[in-house]
């Protein structure tokens, strides 16, 4: 019963982690500028890599691994969003202007825009 229990635990963990890890990967490919792909990476990879090591960790047991996964958990917890929040900030350094969700890729205002000008956002 145990290691039936065991065995799920790390067919979630590790399937959560693939489903956050791909969702991260979409949205790297699929968001328009440099900051909107710093968030996707910092937050859905850091918990897509968190829930993987969790995973490997209940994998390994009681075992030296195990606590060297861990310890790599915390470290991808911490580096993940600092690496990112230094990636954001130089961009905004250098000047690196975020693309809005009204412009299109000509800098005009897009069809579903026009209509609704007259109306509070």
């Amino acid at each position: 019963m145990i290691e039936t229990l065991r065995f799920w635990a790390i067919v979630v963990l590790l399937g959560l982690g693939v489903l956050f890890t791909f969702v991260s990967t979409v949205g790297v490919i699929r968001l328009p500028d440099v900051y909107s792909r710093a968030h996707t990476a910092s937050q859905t990879d850091t918990l897509g890599a968190g829930f993987a090591l969790a995973g490997v960790a209940v994998a390994f047991g009681w075992q030296h691994a195990a606590v060297y996964t861990v310890l790599l958990l915390f470290f991808v917890f911490i580096t993940n969003p600092t690496a990112a929040h230094a990636i954001s900030r130089s961009a905004a350094e250098t000047g690196v202007e975020p693309i809005l969700a009204a412009e299109g890729e000509d800098g005009n205002e897009t069809e579903g825009d026009a209509e609704t000008d007259g109306e509070s956002r």
